[in-house]
């Protein structure tokens, strides 16, 4: 079963993505800020955590950077979620270090087929 971490501070979204991930058949971890993220992270190890860019108490960027150095949290697929136009968002997506973005407000009738896209190519 696949672990995915949502760190997103926006309630609608974060249950949206997360009913979306569990018809999926994903194991879903949600958190509210970075701190709790980057903790969650620690704790669960999982395969793939999507993170907002806005959040209350530490920013996107911060969070993803933190994650990519902490050896405890592994090596997940990070994806930056973001209202930015898709150009700018692939740019600092790249720029942060994650392995893609989702633009928000994203298409539930492809959100599903992204993530899996995601985890595929990480087979790959």
């Amino acid at each position: 079963m696949v672990k995915v971490l949502i760190v997103e501070d926006n309630p609608y979204d974060a249950r949206l993505m997360s009913s979306l991930l569990r018809k999926d058949g994903h194991e879903v971890f949600v958190a509210e800020e970075g701190g709790e993220g980057i903790v969650i992270a620690r704790q669960e190890q999982p395969d793939i955590i999507l993170v907002d860019m806005g959040l209350p108490d530490l920013d996107g960027q911060t969070v993803i950077a933190l994650l990519r150095d902490d050896k405890a949290v592994g090596d997940p697929i990070i994806i930056t979620v973001t209202a930015w136009p898709p150009d700018t968002a692939r740019l600092m997506a790249e720029a942060y270090g994650s392995d893609g973005y989702i633009s928000k407000p994203f298409k539930v009738r492809t959100f599903q087929a992204k993530i899996r896209s995601f985890l595929e190519s990480r087979r790959e």
